[in-house]
């Protein structure tokens, strides 16, 4: 089943999918967003990348009208957020976190909720057969493990056939089988068309999955580009470790010796 009805487009001169111009966030007197500026090109991951309180999830929640701005411009699906949010929540998928789901509803009983909210009519069993769920259809959504939980409610986020999924942290606290194979159904979605933006914390995430991403601190974008021209650029200023490099980390390991498979708990 198509993930989105959009077509995609390959013009070099194609408008960027969401455009952040001068976005400021205050909360009283402290300025959690101070005057950032981005785009986002139509099928790509777009990684927003900054420590715990640079900005980041509350730049994710303005593009997604969950939260309102101070001052700025932002676009999504040539849409602004001051006068068409409405429009922009029917071409976004939002990801959920563990405590947006009645525990004990079965897959399909919530996937029906969810149809019912979106007033829309998507396959759910074809959406859990895209996120390795089928076979856990009518369990409780309480009795899935930490990865499950993460993949189904990845799931949720495609019955609207969204053209931009946003995810946040989608990773946090899974195995590395499981973190990995969540690595895989995000390329899965982006092969379809569909724009992704998402956050983390997990650099090596970041610099496998995302085509680019925004480094951002304190408020501000200190950096944007493609990681691979990031690592790059640190290297030709002389930047060296301390340890060399190898060739493979301890992760790559682990899932060597445990194998790739994903063990539920």
């Amino acid at each position: 089943m198509p993930l989105t009805d959009a077509p995609i487009m390959t013009s070099s001169i194609q408008p960027p999918i969401i455009r952040v111009q001068d976005l400021v966030k205050r909360y009283g007197d402290f300025e959690a967003v101070k005057g950032i500026s981005f785009e986002v090109k139509e099928g790509e991951i777009f990684g927003l990348l900054g420590p715990n309180g640079a900005g980041k999830s509350t730049t994710l929640e303005i593009m997604e009208t969950l939260r309102t701005k101070t001052s700025g411009q932002v676009m999504v699906g040539g849409y602004s957020i001051d006068t068409d949010a409405a429009a922009i929540k029917s071409i976004i998928g939002v990801q959920l976190q563990a405590s947006g789901f009645y525990p004990g509803l079965s897959l399909l009983e919530l996937m029906d909720l969810f149809n019912g909210l979106y007033n829309e009519r998507a396959d759910a069993l074809s959406l859990l057969r895209l996120v390795n769920l089928e076979d856990k259809a009518r369990s409780r959504y309480k009795s899935l493990s930490g990865g499950q939980k993460q993949r189904f409610s990845i799931a949720t986020t495609l019955i609207n056939r969204p053209r931009i999924v946003f995810l946040d942290e989608p990773t946090t606290g899974l195995d590395p089988q499981a973190r990995r194979n969540l690595w895989e159904l995000i390329r899965r979605i982006r092969e379809e068309g569909t724009t992704i933006i998402l956050t983390t914390h997990y650099m090596d995430e970041a610099e496998i999955l995302c085509d680019r991403v925004a480094i951002i601190d304190e408020g501000r974008i200190i950096a944007i580009d493609d990681p691979s021209a990031m690592i790059d650029a640190l290297l030709q200023s002389g930047f060296t470790r301390q340890q060399a490099v190898k060739a493979a980390s301890l992760e790559d390991v682990f899932i060597h010796l445990t194998g790739h498979d994903i063990r539920e708990d």
